[in-house]
């Protein structure tokens, strides 16, 4: 599944893979992980009909549980197979920024694993894409916090990211 938005987008959203709904509607970010990124876009003054939203690796990665399919991260593998249609949508849609969501993510971007922690707040740059590159974590850690206080933290430390991109392109 390729990413959808804005065709001249200035700043480009890249997850990790679909998830189950996304795989069902053939759409990035309609499910629970996509309700956390409209609300840290609402947060940050993003309107999401600005942006180009897509995933490092472009397909659903699943495990059957009884009627359920369980979510599996891509492998190093998965993620080297599809950098070069994220490449693709990169070029055409010309991004000033890119965020990179979560370490597969960052992974696709950079070609290697990167913490995602420390590297938050300040721009980077890739040998592999051109425009300058931010990391954050990926909207489903929000919903993966324990309680109600650490994932309003996590909520607002992903919109707060999300703001300091903005920022890159737009000062």
């Amino acid at each position: 599944m390729f990413g959808e938005g804005k065709g001249s987008a200035e700043l480009m959203l890249v997850g990790e893979q679909p998830g189950d709904r996304e795989d069902l509607e053939g759409r990035p970010f309609v499910g629970p992980a996509g309700a956390i990124l409209d609300r840290a876009l609402d947060g940050a003054r993003i309107e999401r009909s600005t942006v180009y939203v897509t995933n490092a690796v472009k397909h659903f990665k699943f495990r059957e549980r009884g009627k359920r399919r369980v979510h599996q991260r891509p492998d190093a593998a998965e993620v080297a197979a599809c950098r070069r249609w994220l490449a693709a949508e990169v070029e055409l849609v010309a991004p000033a920024v890119v965020v990179a969501m979560g370490a597969t993510a960052a992974r696709a971007v950079f070609g290697r694993a990167t913490a995602i922690g420390e590297n938050r707040g300040h721009v980077l740059e890739s040998s592999l894409l051109s425009p300058p590159i931010v990391v954050t974590a990926h909207p489903s850690s929000v919903l993966r916090q324990r309680d109600q206080g650490a994932r309003r933290t996590a909520l607002e430390a992903l919109t707060s990211d999300l703001r300091f991109a903005a920022s890159i392109m737009d000062p």
